[in-house]
């Protein structure tokens, strides 16, 4: 509809420059330029690459978004960023360019929470969210257990990882095994050729003392790892298939299996999954049949949403723009470590509206309060 908000999203937390714009509920563009074939021959992301990328793309990429959507610049009503967590100097490119931006147009900034962002897009695939939402997060960086009862100003954490995230322990077995970077969908490929019952690989943190949401996968990558060089050691022909759709099931366990029960002890009857390692298809499946199994209605995003995108951005930023949510000041900055409690980072001088009347009116007020704190 005309009356909702129009967000124009800007995702710079890693290696992908995402730039998203979505009207409400409804997305209208969603264009991404990666920079993943410049990290690959390095075996990871490279900060100082990632940020000289985002710098060569984004102008580009916003151009191609304002016209895969149809719209002028200037019938935004609002422009909002991911202000962390993420790469200190990737995070900066896109905070700067969307400042830029929101200033020369004289629309609101807002500075989103890249975890919150990532619950947020459900909301173009599957409608509102529900309140409170149950969330898996699983990326490169994260894996992480939500509660939001309300996506814009209240997300509570309930487990997280103590060592590596489930994405980074693709990784680093894809980079074991030789199967290059990134090493999530080439080991979802493959696994499917694989026994996953193969090899009995350990499922951490899954003891009835241990931490009940937390994750951890050092000692599963550990241990896939040895088990690789043993073989190799030994003369053996490693059975790569094997390995990697046993790997890939002791992470999908151990994630669906915390997320469900986090489910059941909230009381909440879905879960939303999302983050990059949502795109892996044996943890849909597993959490498919868990969720069924439990009566739990699973909300997951088409592949494309799930990994890093501007969409999701602007989804957030939308929701900020329609429940009213004060923009953010001109002086905001990156941060890296943007705790997930803290999905939007508020103006601490801007009024907080109770609901979004009058989008002009209150915007142009903020502006016009920030413009001056620009050059207080």
């Amino acid at each position: 509809m005309a009356d909702e908000p129009l967000v124009l999203g800007i995702e710079t937390s890693c290696d992908e420059t995402g730039v998203g714009i979505v009207r409400g509920h409804t997305l209208l563009a969603d264009a991404v330029a990666s920079s993943v074939d410049e990290h690959a021959r390095f075996g990871g992301v490279v900060p100082e690459v990632a940020s000289r990328a985002h710098l060569e793309a984004m102008v580009p990429t916003i151009q191609r978004a304002l016209k895969e959507a149809g719209v002028a610049a200037s019938d935004l009503d609002g422009i909002a960023v991911t202000a962390g967590p993420g790469l200190a100097g990737a995070l900066l490119v896109g905070v700067s360019a969307a400042k830029a931006y929101a200033y020369a147009l004289g629309k609101p900034l807002y500075g989103v929470n890249h975890l919150a962002s990532h619950i947020c897009v459900d909301q173009l695939e599957h409608g509102p969210l529900p309140e409170p939402t149950m969330a898996l997060l699983v990326s490169g960086g994260h894996s992480s257990l939500l509660l939001a009862p309300d996506i814009t100003s209240d997300v509570r954490p309930l487990g997280s990882t103590i060592d590596d995230a489930a994405g980074e322990a693709f990784d680093k077995i894809a980079r074991v095994l030789h199967l290059g970077f990134p090493g999530g969908p080439v080991i979802d490929r493959i696994a499917r050729d694989g026994d996953p019952d193969a090899i009995a690989f350990p499922r951490g943190l899954t003891g009835p003392r241990d931490a009940a949401y937390d994750f951890s996968f050092s000692g599963l990558k550990t241990a896939v790892a040895r088990w690789i060089e043993a073989k190799r050691a030994a003369g053996e022909e490693v059975p790569v298939a094997d390995v990697s759709a046993s790997f890939q099931e002791a992470v999908a366990d151990v994630l669906t299996r915390k997320a469900v029960r986090a489910c059941k002890d909230e009381g909440v009857d879905h879960l939303m999954i999302g983050g990059g390692v949502a795109a892996n298809s044996r943890l849909r499946a597993l959490a498919e049949r868990r969720c069924e199994d439990a009566g739990i209605t699973l909300r997951v995003p088409r592949p494309k949403l799930c990994t890093d995108n501007g969409a999701m951005v602007a989804a957030l930023g939308a929701e900020m723009v329609a429940r009213g949510r004060s923009a953010s000041a001109w002086d905001l900055s990156a941060d890296s470590s943007l705790p997930v409690t803290d999905p939007h980072v508020p103006d601490p001088e801007a009024h907080t509206h109770s609901h979004a009347h009058s989008h002009t009116h209150d915007h142009d007020h903020v502006h016009e309060l920030s413009r001056k704190n620009l050059y207080a």
